[in-house]
């Protein structure tokens, strides 16, 4: 139940929120209420919220793909223009669904958003950071999917490989020297190993779309998440490695995202 509380005091957490920058203070406001279980626990989640904590990080939870995606601090905020990496990632899936592979997963949003759109998708993610496996584990277990510590593919089960029906990354595409320039609740709050993709945004890109080949099925995809102004460098790196790409790009969610199959004549209109 949201803590009950006066509109004098409803009143005062918005002007506090207000003070320290938050645009939608008064929704921000409604969300912390809602979430707290007493006045005085209300007042310290606004306190970090003012300090410049995530809204999702502070209230433990984002919205995305309809889906209610547990979080915690430290553990990357899955953006809505990610939906589009999920969209094109079902539009690509094979029937029956088959192997879901999430790298760089984070809280395992975008994984699990595909899993469960698909249903009887099997679901597999890692993630480097400690904090966003034990967060992606509360998150897919639930749903039957495994979350493995470690770097990319190297702590996937041998069995896997060649028989990954869709390979899905949202990794980390800032270029180092452009960290700073990032909004203070990224910069300040998440992890530095999520945003920072080595001095053109794409080295761990290139290191996935390398990898790809060894651990897609015949008919598979790799879908990558990237900027419109590095696409073609991701394109290339896929391209390299043998996949046949296309650059897919959504205006309304501002999100591109580049796609790479082995097989031949795998195009989606």
């Amino acid at each position: 139940m949201p803590v009950s509380i006066s509109p004098q005091q409803r009143n005062a957490i918005v002007a506090r929120l207000r003070a320290a920058g938050c645009v939608f203070a008064e929704d921000e406001a409604s969300l912390l209420i809602a979430a707290a279980d007493s006045y005085a626990a209300l007042q310290v989640m606004a306190g970090r919220r003012a300090s410049g904590l995530p809204l999702e990080q502070v209230v433990g939870w984002a919205e995305f793909c309809g889906l209610r995606i547990t979080l915690a601090p430290g553990v990357f905020v899955p953006r809505r223009r990610s939906e589009f990496l999920v969209g094109q990632a079902i539009a690509r899936a094979g029937q029956p669904p088959g192997v879901v592979l999430d790298l760089c997963c984070g809280s395992g949003a975008i994984g699990l958003a595909v899993a469960t759109a698909l249903n009887a998708a099997e679901l597999h993610a890692v993630d480097i950071e400690p904090a966003a496996v034990a967060c992606a584990r509360t998150n897919i277990g639930p749903a039957g999917g495994r979350v493995y510590a470690g770097d990319l593919c190297e702590p996937l089960p041998h069995a896997l490989r060649g028989t990954v029906d869709l390979m899905i990354a949202n990794a980390p595409y800032v270029p180092t020297g452009e960290i700073g320039l990032l909004p203070a609740e990224a910069r300040l709050h998440e992890p530095l190993v999520t945003l920072d993709g080595g001095p053109d945004g794409t080295g761990i890109q290139r290191r996935i779309a390398a990898l790809a080949p060894d651990w897609l099925a015949p008919a598979g995809w790799l879908l990558i998440e990237t900027s419109e102004r590095q696409a073609p460098l991701t394109e290339a790196a896929m391209a390299a490695s043998g996949l046949r790409t296309e650059v897919l790009r959504s205006a309304e969610l501002q999100s591109t995202v580049v796609a790479g199959s082995l097989a031949a004549g795998r195009r989606v209109n």
